[in-house]
């Protein structure tokens, strides 16, 4: 969305230039921030909408600055990491990031990301009437909340697409490539699929009573996911 706030953080001046330049082509009003502790100050004093965030940082490293940062926020965050950097990867989306770019990237392609996040977080692809329901779960698109027996499910933007996606074809079965292209807008040419298998572990964490023997997200082995009703 147009107008939104974004907070890059980079310690690499050209990169940093060059994502600063895109996001503002798109209307976006851009805050930087060139290490970890310039990055905390900026957050606690002018709350982004969305944060481009490189993981390797000086002082305190992006990972750091994620985990503080969902400890009160949810807003969303798309990490840069480095092409040897999985593990770190994992991490990031364990610890609650909604997607990520690897270097070196294309910087079209991650103004589409942040354009693609910030829209969907902000409800813009949902229909106002879609609300799903199965049992006591409740997807509702019109506030982008997730109720469980009445209860408030706390979700990150993309985990609330990724369920609203799978909940809205119950039965039918994912793969992980299919995910990546329906929900990130992407494929495993370039993302790996794993985001994907962090996600819905995440998503199994917080609605399931049982993570280990889910009832509303089921692995098909081999295959994917499905959802069930």
């Amino acid at each position: 969305m147009a107008g939104s706030r974004v907070l890059v953080v980079d310690d690499e001046p050209t990169v940093r230039d060059v994502v600063v330049q895109y996001l503002r082509r798109d209307g976006h009003e851009v805050t930087e921030a060139v290490d970890g502790n310039q990055a905390i100050e900026l957050l606690a004093s002018s709350p982004p909408d969305l944060v481009v965030l490189d993981l390797m940082l000086p002082g305190v490293d992006g990972l750091e600055i994620l985990r503080r940062l969902r400890a009160t926020s949810d807003v969303p965050v798309i990490m840069l990491t480095a092409l040897a950097d999985e593990r770190d990867r994992v991490t990031g989306l364990e610890l609650g990031a909604d997607d990520y770019v690897v270097k070196p990237f294309s910087p079209r392609e991650l103004a589409a990301r942040v354009n693609g996040v910030l829209r969907r977080s902000h409800g813009r692809d949902a229909p106002a009437d879609d609300v799903i329901e199965h049992g006591g779960l409740r997807v509702d698109g019109r506030s982008r909340e997730v109720y469980l027996d009445g209860r408030l499910i706390e979700t990150t933007p993309k985990e609330f697409d990724l369920l609203a996606f799978l909940a809205a074809a119950p039965r039918q079965v994912f793969s992980r490539a299919d995910l990546l292209r329906e929900v990130w807008q992407s494929s495993p040419d370039w993302q790996d699929p794993a985001t994907v298998t962090v996600h819905v572990r995440r998503i199994r964490n917080k609605i399931e009573v049982d993570p280990e023997h889910p009832r509303w997200i089921a692995t098909v082995w081999g295959v994917g996911y499905r959802f069930e009703p």
